[in-house]
């Protein structure tokens, strides 16, 4: 066993966009697990965009990553020392350990997992918290109904491709945004959806127009900014809008400011923001369907793979930034 632990640490808070500077590495001594706890050698960590907001001293809905401290993020690894009879050493599991090789948690705090048939790194994407945030939204708020147009913004990614997918096993007209070409591609030729709009190609206005000559019955937003405004006055009397994400405004300095906001009065829509980490009664249902469709081949998933936790910084700017494709992932072997 290594006598050090790789860290990556929050070294100072961003002001706009997210540069390396922000992030410090240190070797920390190797922690040791106490009564009831888990040392784990972390094999994946999953870069989310979420982590952004955490970054920020700013009101938020949870507390920033204090300066100095190790950098919030999802794991998926493997049991090494462990007090808490119900892990063995060997035994795959999922927590918040974040951006280094080797954490200690609760056991209460882990999630043990099966790799039989499901990929260890599936479990920080498809079946986890990106695949339970687009089961819960799609399912808890915008319910749709056989028929319906459900449209999903940042498709391609590991929110969005679980959405779509699910709205077409659901009988749905499902219409993706994305950003470029391959992605629009990948979403409708490998994922199913039954159009895509890039919103790089410099015609959205038309381009939404024309994929949407039904107007939009439900929403799944990941993206805000001028993608959401436009899409508001798409949308049907009584729509249902899970608001999940707005990474456009995540770097700005000043917001975007919206225009059609009044459609939200006119057309008498649902709107509703969510955390899914504030609905854990509904994650055991949504885990259970996820996983049993990736281990039927029903649920396809991509995954962009940095390899090293030194290129983490690099692959969080870039996701932000929309250079990933699918689920970003660091492999920290």
């Amino acid at each position: 066993m290594a006598d050090q632990n790789l860290q990556c640490v929050l070294a100072e808070r961003p002001t706009g966009w997210v540069e390396p500077r922000h992030f410090r590495f240190e070797r920390g001594a190797m922690p040791e697990p106490g009564e009831g706890e888990v040392l784990v050698r972390n094999r994946f960590l999953s870069l989310d965009p979420y982590m952004r907001g955490r970054m920020s001293d700013a009101r938020s809905y949870a507390e920033p990553v204090a300066l100095g401290a190790v950098m919030i993020g999802g794991t998926a690894g493997e049991v090494v020392a462990s007090r808490d009879p119900a892990f063995q050493p060997g035994d795959k599991v999922v927590g918040m350990l974040g951006w280094q090789h080797y954490g200690v948690a609760s056991g209460r705090a882990l999630q043990k997992v099966d790799t039989t048939h499901v990929p260890l790194s599936a479990y920080l994407g498809p079946v986890g918290m990106p695949g339970v945030t687009a089961w819960y939204g799609l399912n808890r708020i915008c319910e749709p109904r056989p028929a319906e147009t459900v449209v999903v913004t940042a498709a391609s990614g590991a929110v969005g491709s679980v959405v779509g997918q699910l709205a077409k096993a659901k009988g749905c007209r499902v219409v993706g945004v994305a950003g470029g070409a391959q992605k629009c591609r990948y979403v409708t030729e490998e994922l199913g959806f039954d159009a895509c709009v890039d919103y790089k190609a410099g015609r959205l206005a038309d381009d939404l127009r024309a994929a949407l000559p039904d107007g939009v019955d439900a929403l799944f937003e990941n993206v805000g900014g001028e993608i959401f405004d436009m899409l508001l006055a798409r949308t049907n009397p009584f729509a249902r809008i899970a608001l999940c994400g707005m990474i456009a405004d995540y770097n700005r300095t000043e917001p975007y400011a919206m225009r059609n906001l009044r459609m939200v009065l006119i057309h008498r829509l649902k709107l509703q923001g969510f955390i899914v980490s504030e609905h854990m009664d509904q994650w055991p249902a949504a885990l259970r369907e996820l996983a049993g469709m990736v281990a039927a081949g029903r649920l396809r998933y991509r995954e962009s793979v940095a390899e090293g936790l030194e290129r983490a910084p690099e692959a969080f700017i870039g996701m932000l930034q929309g250079r990933n494709f699918g689920k970003q992932l660091v492999r920290l072997d």
